[in-house]
């Protein structure tokens, strides 16, 4: 197989949602369609009874919840898939978005029932940002919930984005009988629980045709036509080059728990989405069909194998062919290094490869020289840009046992550097402060570090409203600041130098008193003093 057929054979995404939405179940159905496991996991009142494929933290399986992202690389009818599943919970939003960075196209899930969500809207807006295309899947038609018509409104409104939908749900609820799909004129019909090899399609030359009624009934059959009827005038039509574009979502409906929709949101996804393309660098736009070997790291996991300690950074090849026990430059530390071991991941399990293509997503055995965004290439110094970072919104100080301190020192600074936390130490008294976006950061730190290092501590509440990173033209000022909020300055893991503000007014006033100091709201800057 040509390089190109390579590159044109890979489908790089993320499927992203609101808590509860279905999204984890979509995803291991779709690995369940490609024949990747054989039984997919089930969480009832938060209890598993066989744990999701891509919920693989001890955490996630007690809560039942997503934590992290997970890599999923499996085959279907010819293409090579890179799946990555996020959490959807808003305190590990950061995850998600760095994962954004390294996909070429979206799965959005919505729930029929709930609509859209707060989450969601958050989560479109960083597809909007990056132009990423979206294909929206409607799921757990099989409960109560609105009309199609206020849902796919609502969508448009709240997502600001144009929608087409594709297949069309015939009733809801308790009545669900299937969906219509509008591009081929097939009747998927329902069968509650079927088996991911079932299939029931009826092939229908036109919607008056009297078979309509005999496998639907006569209420949802007039129902149907006169929606159908409806959709032409009402919603744009599909076009391939403004969903490439961003610009406008194909919409399916479904319920993922009952198998039904997800083959065809699936058969639909590998025809109409882009396979890997351009990436912006710092000093250019890299091609996907480039010769020459990039690409960033997005996510560093921390003990993925328990048993082994291991420390894995998850890679997204942009250009050229990654080879296995070739050297690259390593960008940021000016060095080379070179990979015995890379892996293709399905959750927790790995397999060993040998080479790459761009939109594959590996995993790098990572001896602590890996930050998140670093950038590998065959010798040209670019820096792959995008990987964002955000100003904590909550802050505790961190106290331990001083009997661990070596095994807390070592787990805090993995867990950190994957990206769950952020790292701090005040000025005076080098007391560590951990920052977060969320409430439930703390409680996934507070596990892992027990669970996995060995290290208990507890968590105590600051009043603080943000962090600033500091950086001036004018030592003297800013010298001068340090002088007078001695207890408020610290550094961050890198040692660049950080303010954490009492509260917004007092920032605001700050920002004014010193004109020659720069309040940084995130850490992607050039920082000049320390």
């Amino acid at each position: 197989m040509s390089y190109t057929d390579e590159i044109e054979k890979r489908k790089t995404f993320a499927i992203i949602s609101h808590p509860d939405a279905g999204k984890t179940t979509l995803t291991e159905k779709f690995l369940l369609f490609a024949g990747a496991i054989q039984s997919a996991g089930a969480v009832k009142s938060n209890k598993i009874k066989k744990s999701t494929i891509s919920d693989f933290m001890e955490i996630e399986r007690q809560r039942g919840i997503s934590v992290a992202s997970a890599v999923m690389s499996f085959e279907y009818h010819d293409k090579k898939i890179n799946l990555l599943d996020t959490p959807g919970h808003k305190d590990f939003a950061e995850d998600t978005y760095r994962t954004l960075t390294a996909v070429d196209s979206v799965i959005l899930v919505v729930d029929s029932v709930k609509g859209v969500e707060e989450q969601t809207e958050k989560l479109m807006n960083v597809c909007r940002m990056r132009q990423t295309p979206v294909i929206i899947f409607v799921n757990k038609l099989d409960r109560e919930g609105g009309s199609p018509f206020d849902l796919l409104d609502e969508l448009e409104k709240k997502l600001n984005i144009k929608v087409s939908p594709l297949s069309w749900p015939i009733n809801r609820g308790a009545g669900f009988k299937g969906v219509y799909n509008l591009h081929d004129r097939n009747l998927y019909l329902m069968k509650p629980q079927q088996k991911v090899s079932d299939e029931t399609i009826v092939r229908l030359e036109d919607l008056k045709s009297s078979r309509l009624d005999e496998f639907v009934g006569k209420d949802n059959a007039t129902q149907l036509r006169e929606d159908v009827a409806l959709l032409d005038g009402v919603y744009d039509p599909y076009s391939q080059k403004n969903y490439l574009a961003g610009e406008l979502a194909p919409v399916f409906f479904g319920s993922a728990l009952n198998n039904f929709g997800v083959k065809e949101l699936l058969d639909t996804f590998i025809e109409i989405s882009p396979s890997p393309g351009p990436m912006a660098a710092d000093l250019r736009i890299v091609q996907p069909e480039e010769e020459t070997f990039s690409g960033f790291v997005f996510k560093i996991h921390a003990n993925l194998d328990p048993r082994h300690r291991d420390r894995i950074a998850f890679f997204r090849v942009c250009s050229g062919k990654f080879e296995r026990n070739k050297f690259y430059k390593h960008v940021r530390l000016g060095t080379n290094v070179r990979f015995t071991n890379p892996a293709s991941f399905l959750g927790q399990k790995k397999d060993v490869i040998d080479e790459a293509f761009p939109g594959d997503v590996i995993g790098l055995y990572d001896r602590d020289y890996f930050k998140i965004g670093d950038t590998l290439t065959e010798g040209e110094n670019i820096v792959y840009q995008g990987i964002p970072s955000f100003s904590p919104e909550v802050f505790k100080e961190l106290v331990h046992n001083s009997m661990k301190a070596k095994q807390l020192e070592k787990g805090i600074k993995q867990l950190t550097d994957e990206g769950v936390a952020q790292l701090f130490s005040l000025m005076y008294g080098r007391r560590k402060i951990v920052g977060t976006v969320g409430l439930l950061q703390f409680d996934v730190i507070q596990y892992r570090l027990k669970h996995e290092y060995g290290a208990e501590c507890h968590f105590e509440p600051l009043n603080f409203y943000k962090a600033c990173w500091l950086s001036t033209t004018n030592q003297t000022q800013l010298d001068a600041f340090i002088n007078f909020k001695a207890d408020r300055i610290g550094h961050d893991k890198d040692d660049n130098l950080v303010f954490f503000a009492e509260s917004e007014w007092m920032l605001n006033y700050y920002i004014k008193q010193y004109p020659d100091i720069s309040f940084h709201f995130t850490s992607e800057f050039k920082v000049v003093p320390k």
